[in-house]
Order: structure tokens, then C-alpha cells, then sequence
């Protein structure tokens, strides 16, 4: 069976969901049905965590990426058959050549540090898209996708202009702005959505799109009326 099985969700609630996947892991160990696992990476996020959490598992473990811990936990499990890469560059296919041969499985220690970066990994607002892009086409020509990994993107790398009285607001606030602009047209921002919610149905992690779309918008004119 086919499950997503990444360190993020093992113990913690996925977006939306009400069981954990160490319950679903272990409801098919108990019947011997070998797993197949999706989104070890949970959509790439955990390839691009926050500067501080990078910061974390390169202290642990210098010579290898951010993305091998999770590649290492999923391949971890005495179930686990396969486990899929959605693989762009040359690079990714080497890095997880180097990580599966050959294969060194977490201690239960090392699983322990990892949970231990899940829990602060919750700590960032971060909405859960992996940029799949089953949400498009919007019908009023939207870029969801883009929008919602812009912001975030500055939550990531810790640059959310977040209130007026922080050393880099002015700095942030800039960035934040030009970097909209340049990366979605005009006319694909979040302030035309019209809350029609045909999206809503086609996301796999069940994200309210349109509600984070008028939040998003909500913070953008904030910020362009320098008010926060």
C-alpha cells in the first residue's frame, strides 16, 4: 500500500487529517502488507527548512544534505518496500544514490533528534503545499501555487516583515514586495481571487486555499499601506 511517510507527519496530525502515519505504518505491519511510501520529502519541505533547522542537522551530520535524514527515515521501517523521489536535477539523483548505497538506518536516538525537529518545524507558520499543482488551472487565472510558496519562502529564510518595530521591517517589507511582483504577474495575485473554491476540492492536503489566498492579500495591502 501506497502512504505518505515522512518524520513530519509520523507523530504530528497531518494538515486537515485525523490519524498519524506511525498508525497507519503500523495498522499494515500487522497485516505483513508491504509500504510503499509518497512524500518523503513531504513536497520538498523538508529539502528547504528554515535557516535555524538546517542549521541543526548540519551540525549533527556536516557531510550529508538536509534532505538524507528524510530519505534515511523513511527507508528506515522493516516494511517500507519502496520509497519515491520526485527527482529535477542530476544532483538530487546522486545525493540519493549516496544515501541508499549503501543504506546506514536511523538509530532510535537519531529518530528521536528527528522528531525533535518536527516539533520546532511546527513553530513556522508554514501553509502545506508542495507546489503539485492539481489546484490549476485557476479559472480565473490565479497563480495558486506561486502565491502560496512566495510566502512561503520568506517564512522559511526568516524575512517576514512581520511588525513595524523590527530592526529589518523596512528591509523585509521591501523585499517582500518586489519579490511578488517580479515572481506573479499582476493580474495572477491573490487579491482577484473571488472565493469560488473550485480549488479547494483538488488539493491532496486539503488546504482552504481561498482563505489563505484573502489572508495573504490581506497582509500584502497591510504592507503596502505600512501599517503592520
Amino acid at each position: 500500500m501506497q502512504i505518505q511517510l515522512n518524520y513530519f507527519d509520523w507523530k504530528n496530525l497531518p494538515p486537515y487529517n485525523s490519524i498519524t502515519t506511525d498508525y497507519l505504518y503500523e495498522e499494515l505491519s500487522k497485516r505483513n502488507i508491504p509500504v510503499v511510501v509518497m512524500e518523503p520529502l513531504l513536497g520538498g519541505r523538508l529539502s528547504k527548512l528554515p535557516v535555524p533547522l538546517v542549521s541543526r542537522l548540519k551540525e549533527r551530520d556536516p557531510d550529508n544534505s538536509v534532505a538524507s535524514w528524510a530519505f534515511r527515515f523513511a527507508g528506515s521501517h522493516e516494511r517500507v518496500l519502496t520509497v519515491l523521489s520526485g527527482m529535477t536535477y542530476m544532483e538530487h539523483l546522486q545525493d540519493n544514490i549516496r544515501t541508499y548505497s549503501p543504506f546506514k538506518p536511523l538509530t532510535e536516538e537519531e529518530k528521536k533528534f528527528l522528531y525533535g525537529t518536527a516539533e520546532l518545524l511546527l513553530q513556522y507558520s508554514i501553509i502545506p503545499c508542495n507546489d503539485c499543482g492539481y489546484c490549476m488551472p485557476c479559472p480565473y487565472g490565479l497563480d495558486i501555487p506561486g502565491i502560496l510558496t512566495h510566502r512561503n519562502k520568506f517564512t522559511i529564510e526568516e524575512n517576514m516583515p512581520e511588525r513595524s518595530a523590527d530592526d529589518n521591517y523596512r528591509k523585509a517589507r521591501r523585499a517582500f514586495l518586489i519579490s511578488y511582483d517580479r515572481s506573479i504577474e499582476k493580474i495572477r495575485q491573490a487579491a482577484h481571487c473571488t472565493g469560488c473554491r473550485q480549488c479547494v476540492p483538488l488539493c491532496p492536503q486539503n488546504i482552504d486555499i481561498p482563505a489563505e489566498l484573502h489572508r495573504i492579500d490581506d497582509f500584502i495591502e497591510q504592507l503596502k499601506q505600512d501599517i503592520l
